[in-house]
C-alpha cells in the first residue's frame, strides 16, 4: 500500500531518530544497503538467500509483472532477474520467503479493497543456483480463507516445518493463518487463523525457526513460536522509521534483521538481534559483519523509537487510514 507523502513528512519531523539511523553516523557500522535498480520502486517483500551470500530477494508491489530480484548487498545492485511463467498475471505480490526446500514462495495476496477477491495466490519456485536473468516455470497455488475473504501482506515460511503462514492486515484485528501441511496446486488451500495479530505489513521467521518478527509502519516484535503460533505479547525490536514500511527479513546467519521500503533508491537498514535470553546480539558466523542499530528493551506495542510520538501517531494512523480508503487500486481481473 502506498502512504500520502504528507504522513511522511509530518512523522519525520516530529518523531524521535531509531537507533538504526544513528547508527549510520558510525562510519564503522555497516547500515544496510541502498536498492540501485531503477525497476524496483516499490519493493514490497525480501528474502535472504541461503546459497549467494549478502543477496537478497525482493519484488515489486502491484503490476510489476512476475518479476522477482537478486540483489547484492554489497553493491546495491541488482545480480539476476527472475520472470515467472505459469502464473497468469500477478494482481498485487507483497511478500516472498525462501522454504527449508530451498524454494521461494511469492505472496500474492493483496487485496487493497479486503475481500473483493475470494481467492489469492502463492507461486513457488527453486531458488536460482546461478546469478543471471533467467525465466522459470512456477507452480501456482490457490488460497482462500477459512472467514472469509480478506487483504493482506505479509508471508512466512517456517524454515524447519515449511508450513506456510499469512499475516492478514486489518484496521481492527489482523490475524495469522496457517496453511495446511502441505500446499496443493490441484484444487483451494484453506488458511485458518490461529492468532490474533496488529496491523502487520510484513514478517519474518529466524533462521532456526524459533521466533517471529512482525513489522508494521509503526512498530516491530519479536515472538517466541511455539506449537505452530506465537507466543505472548512479543519483545519490541528498535526498528527504523521508514515512510513506507513494508519488508522485513532475517540475514542468512540470524545475526540481523533487515528493514525495507518502498520507493525509488529504498534503503535497506540492519538492527542487530537480540538474544532471546538477553544480553548482547548474537555473534555472526565467521566472515560476515555485525549489523547495524540495536534493538530496545521489550514494551508497550509501537516499537522502536515510535513510542514517544504517541499523539503524532495517531495523526499519523488517521492519515494512513484515509490515504488507504482514497487511494485504493481497482481490481484487476483474474489470470
Amino acid at each position: 500500500m502506498r502512504l500520502l507523502p504528507l504522513t511522511a513528512v509530518i512523522a519525520l519531523a516530529v518523531l524521535p531518530g531509531s537507533a538504526a539511523a544513528a547508527a549510520q553516523s558510525s562510519p564503522s557500522v555497516p547500515s544496510g544497503f541502498t536498492i540501485a535498480d531503477p525497476r524496483i520502486k516499490e519493493s514490497s517483500g525480501l528474502a535472504a538467500s541461503r546459497i549467494h551470500p549478502g543477496v537478497y530477494w525482493t519484488h515489486n508491489d502491484s503490476d510489476d509483472g512476475p518479476f522477482v530480484y537478486a540483489v547484492d548487498s554489497a553493491t546495491g545492485r541488482t545480480v539476476a532477474r527472475v520472470t515467472l511463467t505459469g502464473v497468469g498475471t500477478p494482481r498485487d505480490v507483497e511478500a516472498i520467503s525462501l522454504g527449508p526446500d530451498g524454494q521461494l514462495y511469492v505472496g500474492d495476496i493483496g487485496d487493497n479493497l479486503n475481500g473483493s477477491w475470494d481467492h489469492v495466490w502463492v507461486y513457488r519456485f527453486p531458488e536460482p543456483k546461478q546469478l543471471a536473468d533467467v525465466t522459470v516455470k512456477a507452480e501456482q497455488f490457490t488460497v482462500k480463507y477459512a472467514d472469509g475473504a480478506r487483504n493482506a501482506e505479509a508471508l512466512m515460511v517456517h524454515p524447519v516445518t515449511g508450513r506456510v503462514y499469512i499475516a492478514s492486515k486489518s484496521e481492527d484485528k489482523g490475524g495469522l493463518y496457517e496453511g495446511p501441511k502441505e500446499l496443493s496446486a490441484s484444487g483451494p488451500n484453506v488458511f485458518r487463523r490461529v492468532a490474533d495479530l496488529p496491523w502487520v505489513t510484513d514478517g519474518a521467521f529466524s533462521p532456526d525457526g524459533g521466533r517471529l518478527t512482525l513489522r508494521g509502519y509503526f512498530f516491530a516484535r519479536t515472538y517466541p513460536w511455539k506449537d505452530g503460533k506465537p507466543e505472548g505479547e512479543g519483545e519490541r525490536v528498535d526498528a527504523p522509521w521508514q515512510g513506507q514500511a513494508e519488508s522485513v527479513t532475517y540475514s542468512a546467519d540470524g545475526s540481523a534483521l533487515m528493514f525495507g521500503s518502498e520507493g525509488e533508491s529504498s534503503r535497506v537498514l540492519a538492527v542487530p538481534v537480540k538474544p532471546a535470553s538477553g544480553g548482547s546480539p548474537a555473534p555472526a558466523k565467521p566472515g560476515t559483519t555485525p549489523a547495524a542499530g540495536a534493538p530496545g528493551p521489550a514494551g508497550e506495542q509501537g516499537g522502536g523509537s515510535f513510542t514517544k510520538g504517541a499523539a503524532v501517531l495517531a495523526v499519523g494512523t488517521v492519515l494512513v487510514l484515509g490515504a488507504k480508503r482514497l487511494f485504493r487500486r481497482r481490481p484487476r481481473g483474474d489470470s
